[in-house]
């Protein structure tokens, strides 16, 4: 901002002070020092600051002494002469600022830029000058709308009243069970799809493909009907935790396993219904068993859940049905035309192994039904006997050790007769019958029977 010296007519960008004709003061000037220049203000804080200005009357500059000194005074330094130029003695006026001036510095007033000796001269400028105190009136009003006068600190109560606000809109997450993640996982995702797609797509054929033993089957339906399936299977898992069962009166008497009870709804709402209206029933079930098995403790992962004759510890029934939700995702997206992406790589590692850990079971049943060899050796419970090394690459890949000739024996390396490697999701396309057993990518290596009867087994998984 312009200082006082500026309105006394120096130049102070000439770095030399004016030429005289003598070494003394400028012809007509006061005595006083030859060169003496005066001092530009340093930046002020604004006036309304609290606490001492850098450059407040108490710590300012001496103004220069431009009163004509007397004329007994002695020359400046001489002896006796304590005074310094520029020094201000008690009661020196300050020079009066010019209305021009004086309206060129009401911007800065408004914003709080003046020093304070402007501040006063301004102010007391505005209680003489009518126009200047309107303007002045009017800038500070613009300033007020540019920088609203609100305190800087923060209400004490915002946290609260964020918390609250985020809590209303979302509630606080309960922490799911790892074994759970995987379906927690795969149901948003295909809640995400079906709230994507129009009232056509609902109506698309879709085809739902699984591995009887011997050949591959097929049934088509839609998306909806897809719904309908996982819904009625879904309640498997719902009943064995006390749920309410989404089929109600319609659900099959006895220990129906999920192809009874997907028939049972059908005949209910048809067998390929074309609207969503199971949309929202089959989310709110999703949803209800997520929070009850988080809810339940960390036994509950033990609880057995009957699919038909076979039951399954509830970690592994959750498994089953997270398995069962990307498959069918995928189907309906593939019928609709719509991206869909596989499991995470570590949910994706956690179906791989409950399918390798059902291998030895499934090839037992196969047995049974005449569809695979014959065991080469028994072995007692609990022992290690024939193995097949299942090698599973890329994205939730590992190394299992299936047995052979017996669901209760043990797979060990040193027992190991024969050799498959498969693709991680490969691997699973081929459990959910999507892949005939014949025609997986598998790298083998080792005894030829073992190694069909294990792609058969682990075709067989698969179902309605």
């Amino acid at each position: 901002m312009n200082g006082p010296e500026e309105w006394e007519g120096y130049d102070y960008g000439d770095p030399h002070p004016p030429h005289h004709d003598g070494p003394g003061e400028p012809p007509g000037a006061a005595p006083g020092p030859p060169a003496a220049r005066p001092r530009i203000p340093s930046p002020r804080a604004a006036a309304e600051d609290d606490g001492p200005l850098p450059d407040g009357p108490e710590n300012a500059a001496p103004e220069p002494d431009r009163r004509p000194a007397p004329a007994h005074a002695p020359p400046p330094g001489a002896s006796g002469d304590t005074s310094r130029p520029g020094d201000r003695r008690p009661g020196d006026a300050r020079p009066e600022l010019p209305h021009r001036v004086l309206t060129s510095l009401l911007g800065a007033w408004a914003l709080a830029a003046c020093s304070p000796e402007e501040t006063a001269a301004v102010e007391a400028h505005l209680t003489d000058c009518a126009p200047c105190a309107d303007e002045a009136l009017r800038l500070r009003d613009a300033v007020g709308l540019l920088h609203p006068a609100d305190s800087l600190d923060l209400d004490p109560l915002l946290r609260s009243r964020v918390l609250e606000g985020c809590l209303g809109r979302r509630p606080a997450r309960i922490p799911v069970p790892e074994w759970a993640a995987p379906y927690d996982a795969e149901t948003a995702k295909l809640d995400a799809l079906l709230r994507d797609m129009g009232d056509a797509e609902w109506r698309a054929p879709v085809r739902l493909r699984w591995f009887d033993g011997e050949r591959p089957v097929h049934r088509e339906t839609t998306a909806a009907g897809v719904l309908g399936h996982l819904l009625a299977v879904d309640g498997l898992v719902a009943t064995a935790l006390g749920l309410p069962d989404p089929l109600g009166d319609a659900a099959p008497t006895g220990r129906a396993g999920p192809g009874a009870r997907t028939r049972a709804l059908w005949r209910t709402v048809g067998e390929a219904p074309r609207t969503p209206a199971l949309h929202r029933p089959w989310r709110e079930q999703s949803h209800t068993l997520i929070r009850t098995a988080a809810f339940a403790g960390g036994g509950v992962g033990d609880l057995a859940v009957p699919y038909g004759p076979v039951q399954l510890p509830l970690r592994d029934a959750f498994l089953d049905r997270a398995f069962g939700c990307w498959l069918h995702a995928g189907d309906i997206a593939d019928a609709v035309a719509y991206p869909h992406e596989g499991p995470a790589a570590d949910h994706l590692h956690s179906l791989v192994d409950l399918a390798a850990r059902l291998l030895p079971r499934a090839l037992a049943h196969l047995r049974q039904s005449g569809l695979a060899g014959p065991p080469r050796q028994l072995v007692a419970a609990g022992a290690p006997g024939r193995t097949l090394h299942l090698e599973i690459e890329g994205d939730g890949g590992g190394h299992w050790y299936i047995a052979l000739d017996s669901p209760a024996a043990v797979g060990s390396p040193e027992h190991t007769v024969a050799h498959i490697a498969l693709d991680g999701e490969e691997f699973c396309q081929l459990a959910a019958g999507h892949i005939v057993p014949d025609e997986a990518a598998a790298g083998s290596d080792g005894e030829r029977e073992a190694i069909r009867d294990v792609l058969h087994a682990t075709a067989s998984l698969s179902r309605l």
